[in-house]
């Protein structure tokens, strides 16, 4: 019955009707009778549930009604109580407002008919207290602003720190007073606080409590507080109400917030109340969850419906989790292509074109089009990757004679330069191989963003897109200012997708009140600036870079209006722009005291390495709206708990941490992070990703989206190839051909169940010929079936295996000791499980954040983040292609993401020695690529080559610095690393050269790629192998053998107010001597060559060209450095400087030499016949 209802009501597709229907079918039911109201609620909670009415649509219905019950009421009495009975069961649900209630009494004009519907809705309230108080609850802990949570779970402390209130501890461990007679609210006989509600921990001792209880009452004080302001309100009073209100006169009021978060914590600390049972996990939810919309689950009464049905959970308002039909969505004539020229293809396809069209649904092209593929693979052209597989084979064939020929001809007279030689090349060789091979299948892709639309975006329908959670990490205010966290929050809350599905997690992991402050102003902008965005549908939506583009900004702008508005805009931004730096002005001094917040309680984060978890949200329920009314995306400040003797894990600790809030909170299917200087520069790059991860052909076996890094602020010329083109548009490439891209720590969209360490489904695999015992020749013996290695998939277990599994397996040592986030972690779609509190999410986000919850876990081992080196990233990405599931590389036209680079030589090294001194890192550890993950099998072969080149990359710093060296001593010496070859000989360096040039050449033209972007990157892959990356061996073996650590420095985003000003700032660091002195010592090689073959003849230049090209090859490839150390001080171009000095230098020593200006001597040879000729 009730499917039949919501399929009528779907076939209306007319949203604006739906307050018509709800008004009808409360009408129809109070004029049938009492016995029929119970239906029609039941119906109309059904249609919220299924998302079809909003609480809009309820409470526009109801108000509606509420103008008729004057008319209705004089010949149906019963209406105002039956009205009342339907208010008070749709307020339990969840889909009406408590707020709505006055609203529909002011609707009433006939005081007479207001006591019987206001009086009969709250013996419905009062029938299940708990559900109405969490209500309350969830409407003043969870919206926007309403204060900081700060607490630590070991301490057992919560505290709630509102904006201009003293701060009130929730729970204290004694010393209680009851908020009736204000004497001590006592403890129980196992020597626990007395708590009389574990819904509401409303402070009252026990001979209060029993004379509340026999006296009939079953609400918290705050609930009276509501209703008392009612009831004056509207002048209703009634012996009951006056009762009620003479027994509770002595009461203090008290927030319901701080009431429900004033109970004790539990958890992971054994029972409370002398319970000696042992702790049980809640149970797990096998029928549908809630899925996330963007908020805290309510309350609700408890009706069960059909599939909805569950004998541990009161029912909640769930989305559908199963894939929409195909075939009612109304076709949207804004898409790429018009309905006609739709409608044409697909008759071509059917063979239907020029025919008789009658019998023809309109319906079939939208179905035929949704049921296409989101996404496909585009390979390269064969005429462009034909010839580079021939040119890389035939590569691989001449380094092999070349080798052969080296080591069989050594050099007898320079044997230890000759050996030195022929190791570097050798391993310049395997490192070649490595790098290569992984390039053979390169793809591209493409996605379409219509076909998604159709598919999970009908008309007139809820939104089917899955919820993403967005995480932006950040540590020190100071190196990564607040204005550009600032923009990359803006611009995710303006992104294009739907609201309740956009979650945004902050992480100050430096726990600074700059950051938090900032982060204020940031929500407030955000109500003005993301409905600007949208209106006008502008990119990119952060406004930094927004305002700051060179180009025509009234391009396709048809809106009179958008001059007007976005000076405005613009303005406003200034404006705050301006709040933003006086935070920062203002943070530059510490005082004293600490951080003092506006109330005049001290910043809990003053201690930044003993604080308090603490937990803000900003913009969320009952506060997340713009300026227009429109709902906004959840924004929630997260800082985690540190305490002295814990290892937090720097970044990826702090991303475990986000992980685990963000399931308790909201628990979307995906997760995106970023960095705080990144920002989305395409408001559709969600979109993009979910093109893969909800395309039903191939998203279940994919565990993360990368999208290539790209960045602004880069001189044009990328002197230190910042933008690294190579590897983003090649590498990447042909990774995403084999078992897909790796990780590289931003700019990323994961699968959740892929981050708790599931594997993926399993797909049917192909019959294998079986043959019985006595014929042995054919097929393969039948073999007993085995049981399975204990390993479980996020796809395959079933919801009623999820119930054993709980048996079978230690949840609490696996993702530690909260209930509420295990029970997250078995939900596939997402969502928070429904009978779950608000109280107790925010009690459980405090836990699972505390520093020692990771104790005795797998987090950092098998779940999430992988500890154990500071670029977790690459970690990450292996253990989850070590499981089996493949990644997908994402490269839109518009680039997704944008973020800053350090241009600075000496910033520039840093970061390339941090990145490289953790691979040194991995390449130690036990997850080291070399031995790691054979025993599944799931690693491809050549994805196993990538992910051994990205840890050794560092070591071919020994070899690149020796060779380097080379040129130098042998111009110095005399001797050379090759004897004289001949002609053939020969034939086998100029193949080796002619097979370089041609493997790049044929590289850039697949890959786009420039040559000039091509060549920076050789030079600053000599220019890092001789400093970063050497710096990082000695100090990875320094921290294996000896223990001597590192620290991780944040890499500064803060940019230079002249353009390009810090590229040019010298910064004196250790890693310039490695690359200076070889510049030096080749220059001087160069020098002493060319006057040693001035000295002995023209017979010794030939010997010197060779010396002479491996000199010129280290001094070109470290020309960019060479600019970096001169600076701005001298403007003359430095290759004038150069050849000056070299110039110089050699017509110094042919001027002595030569010496034409003195008459020389000639006296005998004594050469011939000595003295006594």
């Amino acid at each position: 019955m009730l499917d039949e209802a919501l399929e009528c009501v779907k076939e209306l597709q007319s949203p604006e009707y739906y307050p018509e229907v709800v008004k009808e079918a409360i009408n129809l039911a109070l004029d049938k009778g009492s016995n029929f109201v119970d239906p029609a609620v039941k119906l109309l909670e059904f249609l919220y549930s299924k998302k079809v009415f909003t609480p809009q649509d309820l409470a526009t219905g109801c108000l509606l009604y509420g103008s008729m019950v004057d008319e209705i009421a004089i010949d149906l009495p019963i209406a105002p109580p039956c009205f009342g009975e339907v208010i008070g069961k749709l307020i339990l649900a969840g889909g009406l407002d408590f707020k709505t209630l006055p609203e529909i009494l002011k609707k009433v004009e006939d005081t007479f008919f207001r006591p019987p519907i206001f009086s009969t809705a709250m013996k419905i309230i009062e029938s299940s207290p708990s559900a109405f108080a969490l209500t309350l609850f969830a409407e003043t802990t969870m919206e926007a602003s309403a204060g900081l949570v700060a607490g630590s779970h070991n301490r057992n402390e919560l505290v709630l720190i509102r904006g201009h209130e003293e701060p009130k501890p929730l729970r204290a461990l004694n010393g209680q007073v009851c908020e009736i007679c204000g004497d001590e609210v006592g403890m129980t006989v196992d020597g626990d606080l007395f708590v009389a509600c574990n819904e509401c921990g409303f402070p009252v001792c026990r001979p209060c409590y029993g004379d509340e209880r026999r006296g009939g009452s079953q609400m918290v004080m705050t609930m009276k507080k509501h209703i008392d302001d009612i009831e004056h309100e509207f002048n209703i009073e009634d012996e009951e109400q006056n009762k009620r209100q003479h027994q509770h006169q002595q009461q203090q009021n008290k927030h319901i917030t701080e009431a429900m978060l004033y109970g004790k914590m539990s958890y992971g600390r054994g029972p409370d109340n002398g319970d000696t049972s042992p702790p049980q996990f809640p149970p797990i939810i096998t029928a549908r969850s809630r899925p996330v919309s963007g908020e805290l689950p309510l309350m609700s009464n408890g009706h069960n419906y059909g599939d909805f049905s569950s004998t541990l959970h009161k029912r909640v308002h769930p989305y559908p989790v199963s894939e929409p039909e195909i075939g009612s969505a109304t076709w949207d004539e804004k898409k790429e292509m018009g309905w006609r020229d739709r409608m044409d293809e697909w008759k071509s396809k059917q063979g239907l074109l020029g025919g008789d069209t009658d019998d023809i649904d309109p319906d079939m092209p939208i179905v035929d089009e949704a049921r296409q593929p989101l996404s496909r693979k585009v390979p390269i052209a064969s005429s462009k990757i034909n010839p580079y597989r021939m040119i890389i084979v035939v590569r691989l064939v001449v380094l092999g004679f070349f080798l052969r020929y080296r080591i069989l001809n050594p050099v007898h007279d320079a044997i230890g330069l000759w050996l030195t030689s022929i190791v570097c090349e050798i391993w310049f060789a395997i490192s070649w191989i490595l790098d290569q091979f992984p390039k053979w299948f390169p793809i591209d892709r493409e996605t379409y963003l219509d076909r998604l639309s159709l598919r999970y975006e009908r008309e007139g329908e809820p939104s089917m897109l899955s919820p993403v959670d967005l995480f932006v990490s950040t540590v020190d205010p100071l190196k990564e200012p607040p204005l550009v966290t600032a923009n990359t929050v803006l611009s995710i809350l303006a992104v294009d997708y739907p609201v309740d599905k956009v979650s945004c997690y902050v992480s100050d992991d430096g726990a600074s009140m700059l950051t938090f402050e900032a982060l204020s102003e940031t929500s407030e902008f955000a109500r003005k600036w993301v409905p600007f965005c949208k209106k006008f549908n502008i990119e990119p939506r952060a406004p930094e870079m927004y305002f700051s583009l060179k180009v025509d900004y009234l391009k396709d702008k048809v809106q009179p209006t958008f001059v007007k508005e976005r000076r405005a805009m613009k303005r406003e931004y200034e404006e705050f722009k301006v709040r933003i730096n006086a935070l920062v002005a203002k943070a530059m001094k510490v005082p004293a005291e600490g951080w003092i917040m506006k109330d005049g309680t001290p910043w809990p984060g003053n201690n930044t390495r003993d604080h308090p978890g603490m937990i803000q949200v900003f913009l969320g329920h009952s506060g997340g709206h713009d300026t227009e009314g429109n709902e906004l995306p959840r924004l929630v400040y997260v800082s985690r708990e540190k305490r002295p003797g814990f290892q937090h894990h720097k970044k990826a600790g702090a991303m475990n941490a986000l992980v685990r809030v963000s399931a308790v909170l909201t628990n979307a299917p995906f997760m995106l992070n970023l960095d705080c200087d990144h920002y989305i520069n395409n408001s559709k790059a969600i979109r993009e990703a979910m093109c893969f991860l909800m395309d039903p052909q191939v998203g279940k076996k994919v565990c993360y989206v990368q999208f290539p890094q790209r960045f602004d602020g880069i001189d044009k010329n990328d002197r230190y190839a910042n933008r690294n083109t190579v590897f983003f548009d090649i590498n990447m490439k042909g990774l995403d051909g084999i078992q897909g891209p790796v990780y590289v720590g931003t700019g990323c969209v994961f699968r959740r169940q892929a981050l708790y360490g599931y594997n993926p489904p399993k797909g049917p695999k192909r019959p294998k010929m079986v043959t019985c015992d006595c014929c042995p020749c054919f097929g393969r013996r039948r073999k007993n079936a085995k049981h399975g290695d204990g390993k479980f998939t996020a796809d395959t277990v079933e919801d009623d295996d999820k119930e054993m599994l709980m048996s079978q397996m230690n949840f609490e040592k696996r993702f530690g000791q909260s209930a509420a986030f295990v029970t997250s972690t078995l939900m596939e779609e997402g969502g928070v499980p429904p009978s779950s509190s608000p109280a107790a999410l925010l009690k459980e986000a405090i836990h699972v954040i505390s520093c020692g919850y990771e104790d005795k876990t797998e987090w950092g081992l098998e779940l999430g983040w992988i500890y154990g080196s500071i670029t977790e990233d690459i970690l990450t990405g292996f253990k989850m292609h070590c499981r089996g599931w493949k990644s997908i590389y994402c490269m839109p036209k518009r680039p997704a993401f944008k973020g800053s680079a350090p241009i600075n030589l000496s910033d520039r090294l840093n970061q390339v020695l941090r990145w490289a001194l953790g691979s040194v890192e991995i390449f130690f550890s036990r997850h080291s690529p070399m031995w790691y993950g054979y025993k599944t099998g799931h690693l491809k072969w050549l994805e196993r080559f990538a992910y051994v080149n990205t840890t050794i990359y560092p070591f071919t710093s020994l070899p690149l610095l020796a060779y380097c060296t080379l040129p130098a001593v042998c111009l110095l010496t005399g001797k050379f690393i090759m004897p004289t070859i001949s002609t053939f000989a020969s034939l086998f360096f100029i193949g080796l050269f002619l097979s370089i040039f041609a493997t790049g050449i044929l590289e850039l033209r697949w890959s786009g790629v420039s040559i000039e972007e091509w060549w920076r990157n050789e030079q600053f892959w000599v220019i890092g192998g001789v400093s970063a990356h050497l710096f990082a061996v000695i100090q990875g073996l320094l921290k294996v053998l000896a223990g001597i650590d590192t620290n991780f420095t944040v890499t500064s985003k803060a940019s230079d107010d002249e353009d390009f000003g810090e590229l040019y700032a010298f910064k004196w660091t250790t890693l310039l001597i490695p690359p200076t002195t070889l510049l030096v010592i080749n220059l001087v090689g160069v020098v002493a060559g060319v006057s040693d073959a001035i000295n002995n003849g023209y017979q010794s230049w030939g010997p010197l060209f060779g010396k002479l090209f491996f000199a010129f090859w280290v001094i070109v490839h470290l020309y960019p450095f060479l600019k970096g150390l001169m600076g701005r001080q001298n403007r003359t171009p430095t290759i004038v400087v150069i050849w000056s000095v070299l110039l110089a230098s050699i017509f110094s020593l042919l001027w002595v030499r030569i010496d034409p200006f003195v008459i020389k001597s000639k006296g005998p040879d004594v050469k011939q016949c000595g003295l006594n000729c």
